[in-house]
Order: structure tokens, then sequence, then C-alpha cells
């Protein structure tokens, strides 16, 4: 953890073509990987500090607390501490993204770069097996698997190849708070339907 709030200064260095700008939150034995959250891509002030969905605002972990997921809410804003990760890790979550490469926007990235994000995910999540991947944006994800009609919700991996059969996928909406259509309270409904489905 940071522990230091990032500068404009700090956030402009972080604009590069470094293809790793975050560390994934991931178990050291998959075995116990329940539910991976997949966000599109690290904003700068998230690769600042090295943490997902840091940037104040931003609703992924005001949403994930109010859907049960953490037992308090976690600030990401300065970094995680090593308990928040362990929180997530203990109950079987964990972090990704589709493209390691941070930007001021997702709408930055080509098309080329979310196909080859997205033929990338399939072969990890074919390693590391969770029950469940959720990914954070429907934009990139219709253009990441050339899929222009998708929907949120659970979607048809047949329609994907390689994608492994019994591991269930759902996409669901971007946290950020530049998404207008859904607050907290919404993202966290969504959070909970997709925890109960791995549950049922």
């Amino acid at each position: 953890m940071g522990g230091r709030k990032p500068t404009k200064d700090d956030l402009s260095a972080f604009a590069t073509e470094d293809p790793n700008a975050i560390d994934d939150i991931l178990p050291t034995d998959s075995s116990g990987l329940k539910m991976l959250i997949v966000g599109i891509n690290p904003g700068l002030w998230t690769a600042a500090v090295n943490a997902p969905f840091a940037r104040p605002g931003n609703r992924f972990w005001p949403s994930l607390y109010q859907a049960g997921l953490t037992d308090h809410q976690v600030d990401a804003s300065r970094g995680l501490t090593a308990s928040d990760e362990q929180q997530l890790l203990s109950r079987g979550i964990g972090l990704t993204n589709l493209i390691g490469r941070a930007t001021v926007r997702a709408d930055e990235l080509s098309k080329e770069e979310l196909r080859d994000g997205a033929a990338h995910l399939v072969t990890r999540v074919a390693q590391l097996r969770p029950r469940v991947v959720a990914i954070a944006g429907i934009t990139s994800f219709r253009v990441g698997y050339s899929q222009p009609k998708a929907i949120f919700g659970k979607q048809d991996t047949t329609l994907i190849d390689g994608w492994p059969d019994d591991v269930d996928l759902h996409v669901v909406p971007q946290p950020s708070g530049l998404n207008a259509h859904y607050q907290v309270a919404d993202l966290a409904r969504i959070w909970r339907e997709v925890w109960e489905s791995i549950e049922e």
C-alpha cells in the first residue's frame, strides 16, 4: 500500500505501453478460485497505486461491500492492504484485467488490443478454472469477443472458441463513476446475483 495520494505528475508517468501496469490478485493455488473479476484495463490512478478500481468515485468497492462480498468497504485509493487482498482471496475472489496497459480511458484501446486480450483471457481461464468469470464492461466485451449484440448478464460461452465448459461467464456494468446508468445499489444487486449463481 503506497499510502500517498498520487499527483497529476505521478499519473501522467503511468500512461506508458507497459503491458503489466498493475499486479493481479490471484491465489497461489487456483483450486479455491470461485469468482474471477475482470476489469477492462487499469486507469492511471489504479496503475499509480497498484490497486484495481482505485480511483476515488469508482463504485466497485462500495458495491462489492454492499453485496456482502467484503466485510468492510475497502478504500483502494492509495493502494490495497495485505489484509484487503487476503479477504478477497479467502472468499475465493480474484481480480485481473482484459488488458494490462494503463490508459486515461478505456476507449483508447484498439480493437486489436481488445481481441488479443480477450483471447489471452480464454487461455488464463482454462488454466485457473474459476467457477464464474465476471467481465466489467459490455462495449469492450462486444469488441473483444466479436459479439456486437451481446447484452449484460450470463453469456453463451459456446460462442467463444476455447472457453471451458464448466466456467460460467457474466458481463456486468463498468463501475466507473462516469457510468451514470448504474449506481452502487444496482451494481451490488448484480454482484450478488453473480455470486449466488455459484452457490446454486
